[in-house]
Protein backbone atom coordinates (compact mmCIF):
# COMPACT_ATOMS: atom_id res chain seq x y z
CA UNK A 1 0.00 0.00 0.00
CA UNK A 2 1.18 3.52 -0.55
CA UNK A 3 1.55 6.07 2.22
CA UNK A 4 -2.01 7.47 2.03
CA UNK A 5 -3.66 4.08 2.39
CA UNK A 6 -4.22 3.03 5.97
CA UNK A 7 -4.90 -0.24 7.70
CA UNK A 8 -7.79 -2.36 6.50
CA UNK A 9 -10.26 -0.43 8.69
CA UNK A 10 -10.46 3.09 10.11
CA UNK A 11 -12.61 3.06 13.28
CA UNK A 12 -13.72 6.68 12.64
CA UNK A 13 -14.77 6.13 9.00
CA UNK A 14 -18.51 5.97 8.29
CA UNK A 15 -18.00 3.54 5.39
CA UNK A 16 -15.86 1.26 7.55
CA UNK A 17 -18.71 1.30 10.07
CA UNK A 18 -21.23 0.46 7.32
CA UNK A 19 -19.01 -2.40 6.09
CA UNK A 20 -18.74 -3.73 9.66
CA UNK A 21 -22.55 -3.63 10.03
CA UNK A 22 -22.40 -0.97 12.76
CA UNK A 23 -24.48 1.40 10.61
CA UNK A 24 -27.35 -0.01 8.53
CA UNK A 25 -27.39 0.29 4.74
CA UNK A 26 -29.52 -0.97 1.87
CA UNK A 27 -26.99 -3.36 0.36
CA UNK A 28 -27.47 -4.59 -3.18
CA UNK A 29 -24.21 -6.54 -3.42
CA UNK A 30 -21.45 -7.78 -1.18
CA UNK A 31 -18.48 -10.05 -1.63
CA UNK A 32 -15.04 -10.48 -0.05
CA UNK A 33 -13.65 -7.30 -1.67
CA UNK A 34 -16.50 -4.76 -1.90
CA UNK A 35 -20.00 -3.86 -0.87
CA UNK A 36 -22.54 -1.87 -2.89
CA UNK A 37 -25.41 0.00 -1.30
CA UNK A 38 -27.99 2.71 -1.94
CA UNK A 39 -26.78 6.31 -1.61
CA UNK A 40 -28.73 8.20 1.08
CA UNK A 41 -28.93 11.34 -1.12
CA UNK A 42 -29.59 9.96 -4.61
CA UNK A 43 -28.81 12.11 -7.64
CA UNK A 44 -30.49 9.70 -10.10
CA UNK A 45 -33.23 7.04 -9.95
CA UNK A 46 -30.46 4.50 -9.27
CA UNK A 47 -27.60 5.88 -7.19
CA UNK A 48 -25.40 3.25 -5.61
CA UNK A 49 -22.02 3.34 -3.95
CA UNK A 50 -19.44 0.61 -4.55
CA UNK A 51 -17.02 0.60 -1.62
CA UNK A 52 -13.93 -1.56 -1.10
CA UNK A 53 -13.89 -3.33 2.26
CA UNK A 54 -10.28 -2.18 2.76
CA UNK A 55 -9.93 1.43 3.84
CA UNK A 56 -8.18 3.55 1.21
CA UNK A 57 -8.50 7.33 1.22
CA UNK A 58 -9.35 7.84 -2.47
CA UNK A 59 -9.10 6.30 -5.93
CA UNK A 60 -5.45 7.33 -6.28
CA UNK A 61 -4.64 4.74 -3.61
CA UNK A 62 -6.02 2.03 -5.88
CA UNK A 63 -3.27 2.63 -8.44
CA UNK A 64 -1.26 0.15 -6.38
CA UNK A 65 -4.24 -2.24 -6.38
CA UNK A 66 -5.37 -2.43 -10.03
CA UNK A 67 -7.18 -5.73 -9.43
CA UNK A 68 -9.31 -4.08 -6.72
CA UNK A 69 -10.05 -1.08 -8.94
CA UNK A 70 -11.06 -3.44 -11.76
CA UNK A 71 -13.33 -5.33 -9.35
CA UNK A 72 -15.02 -2.07 -8.30
CA UNK A 73 -15.76 -1.34 -11.97
CA UNK A 74 -17.01 -4.90 -12.60
CA UNK A 75 -19.40 -4.67 -9.65
CA UNK A 76 -20.56 -1.22 -10.76
CA UNK A 77 -21.46 -2.72 -14.14
CA UNK A 78 -23.21 -5.69 -12.52
CA UNK A 79 -25.36 -3.62 -10.16
CA UNK A 80 -26.23 -1.16 -12.95
CA UNK A 81 -27.50 -4.11 -15.00
CA UNK A 82 -29.43 -5.52 -12.04
CA UNK A 83 -30.95 -2.20 -10.92
CA UNK A 84 -31.38 -0.45 -14.30
CA UNK A 85 -30.75 -1.01 -18.02
CA UNK A 86 -26.99 -1.51 -17.68
CA UNK A 87 -26.00 1.98 -18.81
CA UNK A 88 -24.41 3.97 -16.02
CA UNK A 89 -22.18 6.84 -15.02
CA UNK A 90 -19.27 5.97 -12.73
CA UNK A 91 -17.82 8.79 -10.62
CA UNK A 92 -14.96 8.93 -8.14
CA UNK A 93 -14.77 12.23 -6.28
CA UNK A 94 -11.13 12.63 -5.29
CA UNK A 95 -10.33 15.26 -2.67
CA UNK A 96 -12.42 17.84 -0.85
CA UNK A 97 -12.27 20.36 -3.72
CA UNK A 98 -13.74 17.70 -6.04
CA UNK A 99 -16.67 17.02 -3.71
CA UNK A 100 -15.34 14.04 -1.75
CA UNK A 101 -16.97 14.13 1.69
CA UNK A 102 -16.19 10.62 2.95
CA UNK A 103 -12.49 9.85 2.70
CA UNK A 104 -12.82 6.14 1.97
CA UNK A 105 -12.64 5.45 -1.76
CA UNK A 106 -16.07 4.82 -3.26
CA UNK A 107 -17.54 4.80 -6.74
CA UNK A 108 -20.88 6.46 -7.41
CA UNK A 109 -23.00 4.45 -9.86
CA UNK A 110 -25.76 6.57 -11.41
CA UNK A 111 -28.32 5.00 -13.72
CA UNK A 112 -32.00 4.55 -14.41
CA UNK A 113 -32.65 7.42 -16.79
CA UNK A 114 -30.95 9.54 -19.44
CA UNK A 115 -28.45 11.50 -17.42
CA UNK A 116 -27.59 15.07 -18.37
CA UNK A 117 -24.02 15.61 -19.56
CA UNK A 118 -21.56 16.96 -17.04
CA UNK A 119 -23.80 16.76 -13.98
CA UNK A 120 -23.91 14.53 -10.96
Amino acid sequence: MNSTATDLRDPECIFCKIIAGEIPSERVHEDEQVIAFQDLSPKAPVHLLVVPREHHRDVRDLADRPELLAHVVQIASRVASEQADGDFRLIFNTGANAGQTVFHVHAHVLAGETLPEGEM
